[in-house]
């Protein structure tokens, strides 16, 4: 160990990858097209340039631990909730996450059922193995989903902060190598588009 947060071997999780290269042959790939290999191999390389850099280590391998199962957005919900008198507020955020996490999880993952990159995560970072398949990614989707719903009730300065968490919550992913940069790309729009129909019923529930 290194002495990083999550750390556990000096190596990245594919040999070839040492050099700053994605691994030759990368599990989901060839699904979407070459146009999307392409993209996903050069996000890889461009976040391989931060791997293995202790603070980058630290804040996205948070960042994918409080995303699972939507906790910092549970967690966000529950402070606003307790600080504004708002529980209500808290609530409906739980509830539509709850929400959206099975239209995601169980409903368009089960379309694709695209295999992720790597089952475990890159070798110098501990993260949860998940058990649904890879795309849309469901931390960049709830991340955007909770961003949006957010934004509908706060006001700029908040709401900028809110997606910038969402942000970070969803490149960790591709960073820990759990997820392809598409899944990532995908999973934030998903949940825009449901957090538009989100933000509606919460502005009626809870306004």
């Amino acid at each position: 160990a290194d002495g990083r947060v999550g750390a556990v071997t000096e190596h990245p999780a594919d040999p070839s990858a040492s050099d700053g290269n994605p691994p030759t042959s990368v599990p989901g790939q060839r699904q979407f097209g070459p146009a999307v290999d392409a993209f996903d191999t050069r996000c890889d390389q461009l976040l391989e340039q931060l791997r293995g850099h202790p603070a980058a280590d630290r804040l996205f391998a948070t960042a994918s631990h409080v995303g699972d199962f939507s906790l910092i957005w549970h967690a966000i919900g529950i402070a606003r909730g307790i600080s504004r008198g708002r529980a209500d507020q808290a609530v409906v955020l739980a509830a539509l996450l709850g929400v959206e996490s099975l239209i995601v999880n169980q409903g368009i993952k089960r379309l694709f059922r695209r295999d992720r990159p790597t089952q475990t995560g890159d070798d110098r970072l501990q993260v949860r193995r998940p058990s649904t398949s890879s795309f849309p990614s469901g931390h960049a989707s709830s991340a955007a989903f909770a961003a949006m719903v957010l934004s509908g009730w706060d006001g700029p300065v908040l709401s900028m902060l809110w997606w910038k968490i969402a942000a970070i919550v969803g490149i960790s992913r591709a960073y820990v190598r759990i997820h392809h940069g598409s899944d990532v790309v995908a999973g934030a729009l998903v949940g825009t588009v449901l957090g538009l129909a989100g933000r509606r019923i919460a502005k009626k529930l809870a306004p």
